[in-house]
């Protein structure tokens, strides 16, 4: 399993994917790279605020301007398909969400699944350092990065995902799931 942005010339939190798949594409049998997008359960940081704020901070910006995400389980049913065909050499396989999701649209279905308005903050690009710190990120520059190059663009798929994997598990119904698996953990 890589990620997108594995084939990125900037070194990021995800530069570590693209050394393993140089070192694996040197073996002498056949490998795939699976490149899904941002996980959507990544949201699942956002649940508290989204409930009990009506707020979704956002680091991926501006609110409305569209990123390949991806539900987990359409990455293991994709993982899965894989495995059991049959190739040679080394291949790079691009997964994606049936849609492009804007940090508008986690909110949108936060709002759905909560049943009140969400809306996004952006968080400051100037702020992000301090934040990470304070999460206790010892050197927060590739993750700042990582966030640059999707916010830059210049992480993405080759063809702005013409030519992805798409994905059938839509957004709404992740971050419904999430929602739900918080209510039932508070419960307990």
């Amino acid at each position: 399993l890589s990620t997108i942005g594995a084939d990125g010339e900037v070194d990021n939190l995800l530069s570590q994917r693209a050394m393993l798949e140089e070192a694996l594409g040197e073996l002498d049998f056949p490998v795939t790279f699976l490149r899904p997008g941002w996980f959507m359960e990544n949201a699942a940081w956002d649940v508290a605020p989204a409930r009990d704020e009506g707020v979704l901070h956002s680091f991926l910006q501006p609110a409305d301007k569209t990123f390949a995400m991806v539900a987990t389980q359409d990455i293991g049913r994709l993982a899965a398909d894989l495995i059991r065909e049959g190739w040679t050499g080394k291949r790079v396989v691009e997964l994606e969400g049936p849609s492009r999701v804007s940090p508008n649209d986690l909110a949108n279905a936060f709002a759905s699944a909560l049943g009140h308005p969400v809306r996004v903050e952006i968080v400051p690009r100037e702020s992000w350092e301090g934040l990470f710190r304070a999460q206790g990120t010892r050197n927060p520059q590739p993750r700042m990065r990582m966030l640059d190059g999707f916010n830059e663009g210049w992480i993405d798929f080759k063809d702005n995902g013409q030519n992805s994997v798409k994905g059938k598990t839509p957004l709404v119904e992740v971050i419904a799931a999430l929602v739900r698996q918080a209510a039932a953990t508070e419960a307990v």
